[in-house]
């Protein structure tokens, strides 16, 4: 895999005629929201125009999201060809998509799958995960591993098999395990630099277009916990 830096460090993870898939950093958001904030959409765009020397607009299609405080894959769409066929491959489900957490209060077991019912909070912007169905909650499901003991914290390895809001930080914290730094979900502390150690590592899908199976891992952040990993 051969990452790309660009002027505005962006890291380009994958790059072809349809599709380029990045590494986001903590703290960048996806698509333009009311913060007003810069987005990585727009970076990415910039990338490309400047690349490619592409008078006028440049097409990108955003496919999907993480939370401004994680960190990881994110892939978009080059060509309106590619945009509404990854849109389905995202709905439907047809990616493998594995996250690395780092927690402070060990799990009860090495490894186990969470089901949840997720309720999702528009106000603050949270989620709630419960073990039984309440009213407008939407099925969660994951499986997890404890795959590194650091030397205060533990790193868990997760499988991820529905894309709810917030899913992963809130089903964590639901079993007395959030994710450090996530102050929303029951962390006693927060980052320095406001972000969480939660990180999309890898994603598995067909191409679009070329129909190739495609594996892509994101590196860590630089950052004393990850690196040691």
């Amino acid at each position: 895999m051969k990452i790309i830096s660009n002027k505005n460090n962006l890291q380009v993870l994958h790059e072809d005629n349809h599709i380029i898939v990045v590494n986001k950093r903590v703290g960048d958001i996806v698509q333009g929201d009311k913060t007003g904030d810069k987005p990585l959409s727009e970076v990415v765009k910039e990338y490309l125009k400047e690349k490619y020397n592409k008078p006028g607009e440049v097409f990108l299609g955003v496919v999907h999201r993480l939370d401004r405080p994680t960190t990881g894959i994110v892939v978009f769409a080059r060509t309106s060809k590619a945009l509404p066929r990854l849109n389905e491959l995202f709905k439907n489900r047809e990616t493998q998509k594995t996250y690395w957490a780092i927690v402070k209060n060990k799990p009860a077991n090495a490894q186990d799958k969470l089901i949840h019912f997720i309720k999702r909070n528009e106000k603050n912007n949270t989620s709630k995960a419960h073990i039984k169905e309440v009213p407008d909650s939407k099925l969660a499901s994951l499986d997890y591993t404890i795959f590194k003991e650091l030397n205060n914290y533990f790193a868990l390895e997760i499988n991820l098999h529905t894309g709810r809001h917030h899913q992963i930080r809130a089903q964590l914290s639901s079993i007395g395990s959030p994710i450090k730094g996530d102050l929303k979900y029951g962390f006693d502390r927060s980052n320095p630099d406001g972000g969480i150690h939660l990180h999309a590592r890898k994603l598995v899908f067909v191409h679009p277009v070329s129909k190739e199976t495609l594996s892509i891992i994101a590196p860590v952040p630089n950052e004393v916990i990850w690196n040691a990993l």
